[in-house]
């Protein structure tokens, strides 16, 4: 049985715990409303990495490069709003 408090990863523990409680994968994803697909990949990462694998990895960080300034940002946002027909092209 697999213990943590982090909310982030709550529900994958729940499943892994759930499984195990139960003995039967099928019915507890079917209780969880998860694919058997997506419990043997919480199961691969968790057996591999212990906990910590099972935090998503995958996210980038942001690009700030394509950002512009907040004095042009909110000088667009003001223009749209006072103009809103002109917001949008395609109407």
């Amino acid at each position: 049985m697999i213990h943590t408090t982090d909310k982030i990863i709550k529900h994958k523990v729940g499943l892994l715990n759930l499984a195990e409680e139960l003995g039967n994968v099928s019915k507890a994803c079917k209780m969880m409303g998860l694919s058997r697909d997506t419990f043997y990949c919480y199961k691969a990462a968790a057996d591999g990495g212990g906990v910590q694998a099972l935090f998503d990895r995958n996210r980038r960080s942001p690009n700030l490069k394509n950002r512009v300034g907040p004095l042009i940002e909110s000088a667009v946002l003001a223009y749209a709003l006072e103009e809103p027909a002109w917001a949008n092209p395609h109407q």
